[in-house]
């Protein structure tokens, strides 16, 4: 016997565990040289883990456990990596010999707590293509619903003929009675990445002085230029001019003039880390949670290489493919709740930086302008700080020149 272990490679010099999330075959079966058999979460992504060798399966961890890096996960017995041929071959000899053809009783599937629940990966696919576990036949281990499960009803949802006519709508089934109260509770193990989510949020919380800061900003001109250039630009560079970019080069000039805004405390408290470059880290939500990779040198960027930059990190995000690479780092943060429709919030710092901007909700309103009121289309701006480092004049004056430029947008165009 032949057994190769299978171990947690080196993901990344901050990554020291992962939890398995779900197994995709089941132990002891016949796995063929990098077939895809488990899906393991880091703090950032979600991975799969392919088969080093063709052999039987052996596990060693179970869904849920969490390893080190370097652990063993799995082993395969090498010696076994023949037998899926060699029983299949007396099958192709009897295949001349008449058959009965007689009903076979399938036994029932093992009904446990995977049983019609997809894989990380596989409700990703699912909910970028409005699918339910009812549209998708599982054919994991125990009835879990894996990514290729997925993939097959995406494909047979495409080749499915549209309806000839819409059928009258069928009155349901009077419901049994419910129970008058449920005392149910679930419990559900955190994911890894919401650990690691939870763990930095409340070391923030922690370890930092931090205040918040507001006003707000009209966006008149900004929409205005917007609706104006909209089509040229989208023509000449293939993505919309969003309002993301616009706040970004805005932020990035005024931390070019305001350094102490875009640096840093270092690790022993005794030193100020001052950035001569603007890495802004935006805030994406996923299907596992919130991800912050951050635009590099976003001062010496066009808007057009903005937008370019966050809508492949959006992409790679949601697709579960961001490298630590394109995760680390970051000067500053911008995160926008208001496509979520937050009217105000008061943004956690992301450490080890020293502020972060929340957009808000855009909504119009009555204002007075030059004496006279009118409805202008109004945003509330939050600025989270580290005071340790960053005085409160400091981060209001900072407030203000970002309103001023987004204001009155051709500053920010002629670099004025």
């Amino acid at each position: 016997m032949s057994i190769v272990e299978l171990k947690i490679p080196v993901i990344g010099e901050s990554v020291t565990e992962v939890t398995l999330s779900s197994w995709l075959k089941e132990d002891g079966a016949i796995v063929e040289l990098d077939e895809v058999i488990c899906e393991i979460e880091s703090d950032k992504a979600t991975l799969e883990a392919t088969a080093e060798q063709a052999g039987r399966l052996i596990w060693v961890a179970q869904e849920g456990d969490d390893i080190p890096i370097g652990g063993v996960y799995a082993k395969i017995d090498t010696s076994a990596a023949g037998e899926a041929s060699s029983t299949e071959a007396p099958a192709a000899k009897e295949e001349a010999a008449p058959v009965v053809e007689t009903p076979v009783v399938e036994a029932p599937a093992k009904d446990t707590y995977a049983s019609g629940h997809p894989s990380p990966a596989a409700q990703k696919l699912m909910s970028e293509n409005n699918l339910s576990a009812a549209d998708v036949v599982a054919t994991g281990k125990d009835g879990r619903i894996t990514q290729d499960d997925v993939q097959k009803a995406i494909a047979t949802k495409a080749a499915a003929p549209a309806p000839a006519a819409k059928k009258e709508a069928v009155a349901p089934a009077p419901a049994a009675p419910a129970a008058a109260y449920s005392r149910n509770t679930t419990t559900k193990k955190m994911s890894r990445m919401r650990r690691t989510i939870a763990s930095r949020l409340v070391s923030a919380k922690n370890n930092t002085a931090m205040l918040t800061t507001f006003n707000e900003v009209d966006l008149t001109e900004i929409m205005a230029l917007r609706k104006k250039y909209q089509e040229k630009f989208v023509e000449r560079y293939g993505v919309k001019l969003g309002f993301m970019s616009l706040f970004a080069k805005a932020c990035s000039k005024v931390l070019m003039e305001m350094p102490d805004v875009n640096a840093q405390i270092s690790e022993d408290g005794k030193n100020t880390i001052y950035n001569e470059f603007v890495d802004i880290s935006v805030a994406i939500s996923t299907p596992t949670g919130l991800v912050v990779p951050p635009v590099k040198n976003v001062e010496s960027m066009n808007f057009a290489e903005v937008e370019l930059s966050i809508k492949a990190l959006a992409k790679k995000a949601r697709d579960g493919k961001l490298t630590l690479d394109e995760m680390s780092g970051g000067t500053f943060t911008i995160t926008n709740g208001g496509v979520f429709g937050s009217m105000m919030s008061t943004p956690i710092i992301n450490e080890p930086q020293s502020a972060i901007l929340g957009m808000h909700a855009i909504q119009e309103r009555a204002m007075v302008v030059n004496g006279e009121i009118k409805v202008r289309p109004m945003m509330y701006l939050a600025l989270s700080y580290d005071h340790r480092i960053i005085d409160g004049s400091t981060s209001v004056t900072f407030l203000v020149k970002v309103k001023e430029l987004l204001e009155d947008p051709v500053k920010l165009l002629l670099d004025l």
